[in-house]
């Protein structure tokens, strides 16, 4: 057994009496917590794991340390759905008792392998504070819900040479027959990578090489690979770690890059025909995607960020998820819009249109809710919309005509944070004619889809109680129109 222990390597079993239930009580009534997001009664959670449409429900797993708002022993906790947006917590579905994970249940995904949701994850090994390894393992869910390790775990031990021990985040996806494992990995000479494993029946797998990226990004490790087929083109996610910033691209601490092509598994290359960074906003890293009922390309994201203090810190409870987003390849341009099932929450609706000249406010009164809004620009060079307003605080949202850019400021507010890594995104826009902001505000967080989800900003904020302002504004004239829908709660607090 590996004995190299620190106190944040400890287990939900290892507990003490009442300490969970003590944990939930602290951060129980957080003015924070999202009402419709997935998001932990308490700990940290990180990436999504595991996603997919199972045997008539939805299943979204993801990466929870239970007894403070850190990175320590992680666990796969579990919520399941059957439309996609009303979620019920289960029970924890992988908890890191075994030798082959030693320091934690690391992220992965999972397919369906003969009538059963074959999870596979990384179990963490460490032998000091720098010194590490890691396994490949798998868990089995079977039709009745009910989740097993498999008994020959690791299902891969250990590292290929020419690697570190940061090979982490399979993703398994079959192919002309055959199974591929792609890994997040990082090189002996700290450059980030992405290994493959292959195999016949999805237990046995054999080493097969590096897969050639043809992308001018390099970065010290590449996390969370995930890989699908969307409208007749080849897509490959990832995350890596240690990106330099490029004008309105990659100033979070970690970024998330989506790449379009063809992927050769033969010649293991994957030629790229465009690539961008994913979301423009603050809070969001190691997305993962599946196929819902429908066929759908859907997308969940960790709306966080590590080597980041947040707010709920204080409270024992760090992060949420995104909201489902479908994907699709339009005009040579990857879109992401929020899934059509977010409409099953919708309450009551208001609607309204106006001429701006100056600010004017929407009426609003709730901290949840959808907000489509419809500029339509005369005589202004600058117009926008204000969220989480208040004498004191806002979120600001500004276009610039003559840049022809968007910005998101959230420097305004009493609990601003991350400010390390500046308060401002950006990303170029065309503002020749009307610009349409689809926006969904949940407490604490924003996600802001502009012009049918050719840019998308996920941001966190960490509001006072009284910021619950809508604000439109332009420094001519713009007119506007907008729908405001409240939201039902999607998962309990």
């Amino acid at each position: 057994m590996n004995r190299y222990r620190e106190p944040k390597y400890r287990t939900i079993v290892e507990a003490g009496e009442g300490e969970l239930e003590a944990l939930r009580d602290k951060s129980l009534h957080s003015i924070w917590k999202p009402r419709f997001h997935i998001h932990p009664q308490f700990g940290l959670m990180n990436d999504p794991n595991g996603l997919a449409f199972y045997k008539g429900e939805y299943h979204v797993f993801y990466q929870w340390y239970p007894f403070e708002a850190m990175h320590g022993m992680k666990h796969w906790a579990h919520v399941k759905s059957k439309d996609l947006v009303n979620w019920e917590r289960m029970p924890v579905a992988l908890v890191p008792l075994e030798d082959y994970e030693s320091h934690g249940a690391y992220s992965g995904a999972s397919i369906e392998v003969e009538g059963k949701l074959y999870l596979y994850y990384t179990g963490n090994l460490k032998y000091g504070p720098i010194e590490r390894s890691a396994n490949q393992c798998l868990a089995i869910m079977d039709e009745s819900g009910h989740i097993k390790k498999y008994e020959q775990n690791p299902v891969i031990a250990g590292t290929p040479k020419g690697y570190t021990g940061h090979v982490r985040d399979p993703k398994v996806f079959r192919k002309d027959d055959t199974y591929y494992m792609l890994l997040g990995a990082q090189r002996e000479d700290l450059t980030g990578a992405i290994v493959v494993y292959e195999s016949i029946d999805a237990l046995q797998w054999t080493f097969k090489g590096e897969l050639d990226v043809a992308i001018d990004l390099q970065g010290y490790m590449w996390e969370c690979p995930d890989y699908f087929e969307l409208d007749g083109k080849d897509v490959f996610i990832f995350s890596p770690q240690g990106i330099a910033p490029a004008g309105h691209s990659y100033h979070n601490v970690y970024n998330v890059v989506v790449a379009v092509g063809s992927l050769d598994m033969k010649q293991m290359r994957f030629e790229v025909e465009f690539y961008q960074e994913l979301d423009k906003g603050f809070d969001f890293y190691a997305p993962q995607t599946f196929e819902d009922e429908n066929g759908k390309r859907m997308l969940f994201a960790w709306a966080g960020s590590g080597e980041v203090a947040y707010p709920t810190d204080s409270e024992s409870w760090a992060h949420c998820l995104s909201i489902p987003r479908e994907l699709s390849i339009e005009n040579g341009k990857l879109l992401q819009r929020p899934a059509k099932q977010m409409e099953l929450l919708r309450r009551q609706h208001m609607s309204g249109q106006g001429k701006v000249q100056g600010y004017e406010a929407v009426v609003n009164e709730d901290t949840s809710y959808e907000f489509e809004l419809h500029f339509e620009p005369s005589d202004a060079t600058k117009f926008g919309v204000e969220l989480f307003a208040s004498a004191e605080e806002r979120l600001v949202v500004t276009f610039d005509k003559d840049a022809q850019v968007v910005t998101v400021n959230r420097e305004q507010f009493e609990h601003a944070f991350g400010g390390e890594y500046g308060f401002v995104r950006s990303e170029a826009v065309n503002l020749s004619g009307g610009v349409k902001v689809h926006i969904f505000v949940d407490r604490s967080i924003a996600e802001i889809f502009i012009n049918d989800g050719e840019i998308v900003f996920t941001t966190r904020v960490f509001p006072k109680e009284d910021a619950k302002g809508i604000n439109v504004f332009s420094n001519g004239t713009t007119a506007y129109t907008f729908t405001k829908h409240t939201m039902k709660d999607g998962i309990s607090i």
